[in-house]
C-alpha cells in the first residue's frame, strides 16, 4: 500500500487540479488520518491496441497501489506506454480471447488487493472521483456504481441514451466478480448492496466514425457466438429491431438534439442491431444443417 505521506501528496494535488475555487476546498473531502481504515486498491484495465488514451488513463490512476494491465493482442505502443508508468504491472493474455467477462476475471486474479477499480482503457478516473474513492469508508459487502460522461468527436453526449449512464466497477473480490458473459459483462451484484458514488469517469470510447466501425464488427461477431444455438433470428428480426434502435435512439432518446453525433450515434446503434442479427441468422442457419 502507499504511504500516507504519498497519499496525501497525491490527494491535495488532485484536488489542486479539480477544485481551484479555495472556497470549494474548504468543503473538499478529508484523507483519513494515519490508523484509519484506508484499504489499498488495486485497478484493473483490459487492452488491445489502446495507445490513444492510455496515457492519460493510467496518468489518472496515479494514486492507485498498483493498476493491473492485461493485454489482449496490442500491435501498437501500448506496452511501452504502459511500462513506463511505476505503479502498473504488465500482463499478457495467452491464447485465444475468452470474452470480456471471463478476460475480466483473469485480470481480477492478477491483482495484489481485494480492492478492485475496474476500468476500460478509454475511461479517465476525474479527479474528484479518485479524492472521492479515496476518503470512501468501503464495505465489502457493498458494490460501489460510477456516473459515466460519454464523449464521441470531443462533445459531451447527454442524449441517445448515453446519458444518465452509470456502472458498477469498484468492488471486493472476496465478495463478488464480474460475470462471464463474453458481452455486456458487469459486476455480479446480487445479495450485496449497491451505492452510487457522485463523481464521474469520462468515457472516449469512440473519437473517429472508424471507431464506430471496428467496434460494430468485434461486438457483433461476439453476440453471434454468445447466442449461436440459443437466441432465434431472422432477416425481418434484424430489419425489424434496427429500425427501432434508430427511432429509439434519435426520436425518443432526443439524439435529433445533438445533430451531426446523434445522428451518427444513432444510426451506429441501428447498424450494430441489424448485422449482429444477421450474423447470429447465418450461425444458426449454419449449425442447423
Amino acid at each position: 500500500m502507499l504511504p500516507a505521506s504519498l497519499l496525501q501528496t497525491a490527494f491535495e494535488s488532485l484536488l489542486a487540479v479539480s477544485l481551484p475555487d479555495p472556497a470549494r476546498r474548504k468543503t473538499s473531502p478529508r484523507l483519513p488520518e494515519i490508523g484509519e481504515d484506508l484499504a489499498a486498491i488495486s485497478a484493473t484495465i483490459l487492452t488491445k491496441n489502446s495507445a490513444a488514451h492510455l496515457g492519460e488513463v493510467l496518468a489518472a490512476l496515479a494514486w492507485c497501489d498498483e493498476v493491473v494491465v492485461l493485454d489482449t493482442g496490442s500491435t501498437d505502443t501500448t506496452a511501452e506506454i504502459a511500462r513506463s508508468f511505476p505503479n502498473v504491472s504488465w500482463h499478457v493474455l495467452q491464447g485465444t480471447f475468452p470474452g470480456f467477462g471471463r478476460a475480466h476475471r483473469h485480470a481480477v486474479t492478477l491483482a495484489k488487493h481485494d480492492w478492485i477499480l475496474s476500468i476500460d482503457s478509454d475511461e479517465v478516473v476525474s479527479p474528484l472521483l479518485a479524492a472521492e474513492i479515496m476518503t470512501l469508508r468501503k464495505d465489502e459487502r457493498t458494490v460501489y456504481s460510477i456516473p459515466f460522461e460519454n464523449y464521441f468527436n470531443g462533445r459531451h453526449i447527454t442524449s441517445c441514451g448515453w446519458a444518465p449512464d452509470r456502472h458498477e466497477r469498484l468492488f471486493n473480490r472476496r465478495a463478488t466478480n464480474f460475470c462471464t458473459s463474453d458481452l455486456h459483462e458487469r459486476v455480479q451484484t446480487q445479495a450485496l448492496a449497491v451505492q452510487p458514488l457522485r463523481e464521474p469517469i469520462r468515457h472516449y470510447s469512440y473519437t473517429r466514425a472508424d471507431d464506430f466501425l471496428r467496434k460494430m464488427t468485434a461486438y457483433s461477431g461476439l453476440f453471434r457466438d454468445q447466442h449461436r444455438g440459443v437466441r432465434p433470428s431472422s432477416p425481418v428480426r434484424a430489419a425489424s429491431r434496427s429500425g427501432w434502435a434508430f427511432l429509439k435512439s434519435y426520436v425518443l432518446q432526443r439524439g435529433c438534439l445533438q445533430g451531426y453525433e446523434g445522428f451518427l450515434i444513432s444510426s451506429y446503434k441501428a447498424q450494430t442491431v441489424f448485422w449482429k442479427y444477421i450474423l447470429l441468422y447465418e450461425a444458426n442457419a449454419r449449425r442447423s444443417k
